[in-house]
């Protein structure tokens, strides 16, 4: 059997029963390594979990999977993914493989950054489509991205923004010389992902368009979310730019037009109460 393990977001103990109970049974661990980190590290998973845990990288999980999924019709292989294991189509393309040899599996789920943002007091079932903001390199400025979100501010719906993670990335001379040397590990901030979107603002208006998302458009940060040190600010897009959160991991929600309760809720984490004043997201 392989087993698809979640292991929540915060640290060790967000395991529920029922995957821990799967991972002590299996002969063989991977741990997902590079969508979404944990607030420990692997070691402390291990102590917690009473199995040594096998680091699986990208490239192992995308190119090597099938070394990954080695015995498992013979005996028991865990696989575990931060957040929930669907989090990333990544996983369900390991599933596919699975089948495909004739492997059962089973998932376990847990809490993913999809639903535990409700925690800011935005109701789930008024965002719209999730999107990805990527960092920006000098020569690649890509602002598809941007479109979705204002697609979802018109019909009213919120945006949720998953930041950018660099885990074993490799620059481009090295991997054009086929040495194996990666860059530190990066993690975008809300602070990033703000002054991308205010850059984007500006280039669209320099091209004479009226964006529907501005400077003073109401957006939430949020860092380290289901952690003992979670922390969340409301405000405009202007003042994400320069707001404090800390350690990774970040994410960003745009908002649309916001029920008087949602609007209560974010109040309790204001980074200036003024924001909310005469604001133009008030569109309730």
């Amino acid at each position: 059997m392989l087993y698809l393990v979640g292991l929540g977001l915060g640290d060790a103990k967000d395991i529920t029963v029922k995957g821990l109970e799967a991972v002590r049974r299996c002969r063989r661990v991977y741990l997902e390594a590079y969508t979404s980190v944990l607030t420990v590290g692997k070691e402390a998973l291990e102590e917690f979990y009473g199995k040594e845990l096998i680091l699986a990288d990208r490239e192992m999980v995308e190119q090597e999977a099938d070394s990954l999924l080695k015995e498992a019709d013979v005996c028991d292989v865990a696989f575990l993914v931060v957040g929930d294991p669907f989090g990333a189509t990544t996983h369900s393309d390991l599933v596919l493989r699975a089948v495909k040899l004739g492997i059962p599996y089973r998932v376990i789920h847990n809490a993913s950054i999809m639903n535990a943002v409700g925690c800011c007091g935005l109701q789930l079932y008024n965002f719209g489509e999730t999107v990805s903001i990527v960092f920006w390199t000098d020569t690649w400025k890509p602002e598809s991205f941007f479109d979705k979100i204002e697609k979802n501010r018109q019909n009213g719906m919120h945006t949720l923004c998953l930041l950018d993670i660099k885990v074993k990335e490799q620059s481009l001379e090295n991997l054009m010389k086929g040495r194996k040397i990666y860059e530190p590990p990066r993690y975008m901030s809300v602070n990033q992902a703000a002054e991308q979107l205010l850059a984007i603002i500006e280039n669209r208006r320099l091209q004479g368009e009226k964006p529907e998302i501005t400077e003073n458009t109401i957006c939430v940060g949020l860092a380290r979310v289901g952690a003992p040190d979670e922390k969340i600010a409301a405000g405009t897009l202007q003042q994400m730019s320069t707001v404090e959160l800390g350690a990774p991991l970040h994410s960003l929600i745009v908002t649309g037009t916001m029920h008087p309760l949602e609007l209560e809720m974010l109040k309790l984490f204001s980074v200036d109460s003024s924001s909310f004043e005469n604001n133009e997201c008030q569109r309730t």
